[in-house]
Order: structure tokens, then sequence, then C-alpha cells
């Protein structure tokens, strides 16, 4: 069997090819071939890459941020504190001791409302002239007042006498206590004899006219009792009492125990039968229709025992009684 034989002719013509293709090229260089010197020095150009952190990976099933900054490190979790020892409870200082306090009265005054002064006049018996009117008729009188005290007990009354009349007779008893007198009964007798009782134990006034009973108020008198409870209340501090003030006593007749309310109108010169006088002067006006006006004048230098006493009925008729002497018991 006869083997194949090499296609010579091709390859030859290939590398006088390519052999003639070098000796172009040799020849259109201009000089001679230079070549690099293994020993000449360069410099050396260094530049430092920063390798970036590790991204952090994603929680599993979390979608990509884009632009997201990287997230900060969590803070290392610090072990657990001991349990504290439980804190001492707190106890309140002791308090100052306080220097002892007076003992308290027993019915101390309202808070904001001093308490009042009273000056109760000595035991003396006044007389006065009367005049007065009713019914159109014009008269006079004399007239007493009596009081008298031990300083306890204290009884007052009044008589007026007339020919003509029937002598008319009013009379109050009681006791003297640190907020002045407190009546028990009062009496007005004219004809017949009428009452009011105080009945302190049961804080009523009753009356023997068979009228209803009236609460008992602090400081309450009769309507002849009054008239020193008020020279006893303006005796014990005068200042307290100039123009325009006010007093307000509950007030028994031998019917009924109302309200009399006092405003002082000043002092005031008096000519009467016993001499000229400067007299404190105070009214109770009428607030209702059957009420009495009563205009009272106290003299300061007769420890302001009353030196003139004028009621006027709601009808018109009126009663002046003016001081004509004392008698110093």
């Amino acid at each position: 069997m006869k083997a194949a034989g090499v296609p010579w002719r091709p390859l030859l013509l290939t590398a006088a090819a390519v052999l003639a293709a070098h000796l172009l090229l040799l020849r259109a260089t201009r000089g001679p071939l230079q070549v690099a010197d293994p020993f000449a020095t360069r410099a050396l150009l260094t530049r430092t890459i920063v390798a970036p952190p590790p991204a952090r990976p994603e929680p599993p099933g979390a979608a990509p941020v884009v632009g997201a900054q990287p997230r900060r490190a969590a803070a290392a979790k610090a072990p657990p504190l001991p349990n504290p020892a439980p804190a001492p409870a707190l106890t309140a200082p002791p308090a100052p001791q306080q220097p002892p306090q007076p003992p308290q009265p027993a019915n101390p005054p309202p808070s904001g409302t001093p308490a009042a002064s009273f000056a109760i006049p000595g035991s003396v018996r006044m007389h006065y002239k009367v005049s007065g009117q009713s019914r159109s008729e014009r008269w006079e009188a004399d007239a007493e007042l009596l009081w008298r005290h031990d300083g306890e007990r204290y009884e007052a009354k009044l008589e007026i006498s007339d020919a003509k009349r029937h002598a008319r007779s009013q009379r109050s008893t009681g006791r003297i206590t640190g907020d002045g007198l407190a009546p028990l009964r009062f009496s007005d007798k004219l004809r017949g004899e009428e009452a009011a009782h105080f009945v302190r134990d049961e804080g009523k006034v009753s009356f023997s006219s068979n009228q209803p009973d009236a609460p008992l108020l602090p400081g309450a008198q009769d309507r002849l009792s009054v008239l020193v409870q008020l020279a006893a209340l303006i005796a014990g501090d005068p200042g307290k009492f100039g123009p325009g003030a006010a007093i307000a006593i509950q007030t028994a007749t031998t019917r009924d125990a109302q309200t009399w309310q006092f405003t002082v109108e000043g002092n005031e010169p008096l000519q009467l039968p016993g001499g000229p006088a400067i007299a404190l002067k105070l009214t109770r006006a009428a607030r209702m229709e059957y009420d009495q006006k009563v205009e009272l004048w106290l003299a300061p230098h007769m420890d302001y025992v009353p030196v003139r006493l004028r009621l006027t009925q709601p009808n018109g008729d009126w009663l002046d009684h003016q001081w004509s002497s004392t008698d110093r018991n």
C-alpha cells in the first residue's frame, strides 16, 4: 500500500513569503535597533487602594435597598447589673417642739371678729321729764330709771307716773357676764302685766301672752336692758362707734323678739331740763309698718347712760324722756 505524500510545495511558498516580508521591514528601519538598558532606574509610582468594608449580610428575605448608607454597628450589649440593695425607708424629721399654748376660752369669738369690750355703768337713779302725744292729745309726766347691780346680778326699772293716767312700769332682771347683760326676765305692766322669759338652757324666749316662742340669739336683750347694754358696749371702746357704725341686737318685747339695728348718728348738743349736754345719738329706724322708731342719746361724761329717749309709733304718737337730775346710790 502506497503512503500518502506530504504537500511540500505550498509550505515552501508560505515560508518564502514570510521571509521576504521580514527583509522588507528590516530595510524600512532608519537606524539601528535600540535595545532598552536593563540597568536604567525609573521612578516607582505607588497607589494605596482601600478595600471597602465587607457588606453586612441582609437578613433572609429582606430586599436590597438602593443607595442605602451602611448601618452602624450596634452597641455592645452591657452585662446586666446586679440587683440594687433596697433603699432605706424615708422618715419625716421630728416636728419642732412648740411652746405651750395658753388655754382657749370655751366660746371664742368668730375668726376675724374681735371680742367686744364692755364697761358696765355704776348703779344710778336717773330722773326725766316726759312729754308725749297720744291720739292728738299732748301730756306731760315724770319718769325714773333705776339701775343697780352687784357685779353679778342686775336690775333695771323704768317707771312713768301720771296722775291723769295709769302708771307704767317696765322691769328687767338678769346676770352680768363677759358679754354684758344676760336678761332672765322682762315685764311690762300697764293695767295688767305681761312678761318675756329668757330660757337659756333651752335656747328660747317664751312669752306670757301665749305668743309663739322665739329662738334665743347670742347677746339678746329686752327693750329695757338694751339701753344699758348699748351704753356698756360703747363705753368699752368708744373709738369703734363713730358716725355710721351699726349695732344689731336681738331685742325682746312681751310679744316677740326681733333684731333691732341701731345706727350711730354722731354727737349732738342738747338743752335738757337738767342742763346742757353733749350726747351721742343712735337711731333704730322702723323697717316694718308696725315697727317703733327709737332715738337714743348717750352722754359720754355720764358713763354713756341715756339722757334722752324718744319713741315714735307708726301712727305718729310719740313719747320723749329728757334727763332732769341724777341720784347716785
